[in-house]
């Protein structure tokens, strides 16, 4: 495995969308829920006397459509908390490795010695 000496590694699944295709994006959806709401509205207007449940129902349909389409078209840029992070920390190593390649820490009693003994005749 190679070891890259504390260089930052970023992950390329935590880029942002372009601006024009968030763009394009938003635009699209605005298109798509204006022409719901245009056939929402003739719908109501060929169905008034028809069926007057249906009718009420696309009317309020294509009444509501226009301030939810604005508010979604201009909602901005995605936020991407839900993204893994973008840095990838540099792996540690774990703390028993560690701890074995520096040999024991201060006060602590050396291999093969039995705890509480303090005259020695445990060690060798």
């Amino acid at each position: 495995m190679r070891k890259h000496g504390g260089t930052e590694v970023f992950r390329i699944t935590g880029a942002r969308q372009s601006l024009a295709d968030d763009v394009r994006g938003r635009q699209r959806r605005y298109v798509i829920s204006m022409s719901v709401r245009t056939v929402s509205v003739i719908l109501a207007a060929v169905l008034w006397n028809v069926e007057r449940h249906v009718a009420v129902v696309a009317l309020v349909l294509g009444v509501l459509l226009p301030y939810i389409s604005v508010v979604i078209a201009n909602a901005g840029r995605e936020n991407a908390p839900s993204l893994p992070s973008t840095f990838v920390p540099a792996p540690v190593r774990p703390a028993i490795e560690a701890a074995a390649e520096q040999g024991p820490a201060e006060g602590e009693p050396e291999a093969g010695a039995v705890p509480g003994d303090r005259s020695g005749a445990g060690q060798s």
